[in-house]
């Protein structure tokens, strides 16, 4: 697959779904597949999500504050290696099987900055 197209389709849909944090501001994991369709959860739900892409079924895990794809039918398991997300602004993508987790939403903390944002 362009490698063009799957990131003008990863910008679309992070674009569309800017909105998906509750008034609260609590931290939110939102899931993408090929189609464009989401899912969302509270960061702090307890559940196992099976998204189908054009390889199969990979499997994402949230899980006491973190969220990881847990499982992937990918060559080269990259997005499992990854491991476990858990702030606002991370994320971590299967992209042959075209899925996209995310973490949104939180509070604005200045401590909170990584070395990634430089």
């Amino acid at each position: 697959m362009d490698a063009a197209a799957i990131l003008a389709a990863a910008a679309a849909v992070f674009l569309s779904s800017l909105g998906a944090v509750d008034a609260a501001g609590e931290p939110r994991v939102v899931i993408t597949d090929a189609d464009g369709q989401e899912w969302i959860y509270p960061l702090g739900d307890e559940r196992e999500v099976g998204v189908r892409g054009p390889l199969g079924i990979t499997t994402v895990h949230v899980h006491e504050g973190r969220v990881a794809i847990e499982s992937s039918p990918c060559p080269n398991q990259t997005c499992v290696a990854a491991g476990a997300i858990d702030r606002p602004g991370q994320w971590v993508a299967c992209l042959p099987n075209q899925v996209f987790v995310r973490v949104e939403g939180g509070t604005d903390d200045p401590e909170g900055v990584d070395s990634g944002t430089w």
